[in-house]
Formats: structure tokens, C-alpha cells, sequence
């Protein structure tokens, strides 16, 4: 048996099910964990601790970076111009919206990303 998600062979008593996927402990718990965008005890929190002066890591400096230069961008092309991975551009988005520092916004079927201010 193998994992859903990323294809490892897991044994079947150590299996984990989530929205219709078997999945491997490490996938199951990415899924379960991952950081919620729209999170008001995160947002304030974030807030609250980060203060005027948050400390990002490299990657949500690189994707704030970009954001501010292009302005309005969509996933893909921040997954592409940094080298990351959609999943870890959502999990480290999530951080920069709860931090109030960038948001999406929708325009047709299609999602942006842009600085709060915007």
C-alpha cells in the first residue's frame, strides 16, 4: 500500500484516512496541521506578537519581495519566480496574512496575491 500523496509504501496498520486519500503519517499530519489563511485568533496573535517589526523567514521575504515589486501575482507565478512549491507558498502565505503584510483577492476565476495596503 502506498501513501496517496507522496507515493511512499506504508503499512496497512499504519495508514491514516483524510477526505477520501490514504495517506502516510508525515501527509496526514501536513494536511491536518496546515495553517488556515482566514484564522482571526491567528491574525491576532500574529499582530500582536509580530508588532510593527515581524521577523519573516527568507522564504515569506522572498514572496513579500515579489509581491510589492509586481503587485497584483498569482500562485503560480510566485511558485515559479522563487522555486517553490504551491504547498509551501500557501503555508508560508498564510503567515504573511495573518501578519496583516499581504492578501488575495479574487478577479474572475482567477486569485491574486498583493501587499494588505492594496
Amino acid at each position: 500500500m502506498n501513501c496517496e500523496k507522496c507515493g511512499t509504501s506504508i503499512d496497512p496498520d499504519e495508514k491514516y484516512e483524510h477526505a477520501g486519500q490514504i495517506l502516510c503519517e508525515d501527509c496526514y499530519l501536513d494536511m491536518k496541521a496546515a495553517p488556515k489563511v482566514c484564522d482571526p485568533w491567528a491574525v491576532y496573535t500574529a499582530k500582536k506578537e509580530a508588532g510593527a517589526n515581524p521577523t519573516l523567514t527568507p522564504i515569506q521575504e522572498k514572496i513579500l519581495n515579489l509581491i510589492r515589486k509586481k503587485g497584483e501575482t498569482t500562485a503560480e507565478e510566485i511558485c515559479r519566480e522563487i522555486g517553490i512549491k504551491e504547498e509551501e507558498f500557501r503555508t508560508n502565505f498564510a503567515a504573511l496574512r495573518h501578519m496583516e503584510l499581504a492578501r488575495a483577492t479574487k478577479k474572475g476565476d482567477e486569485i491574486y496575491f498583493t501587499t494588505f495596503s492594496n
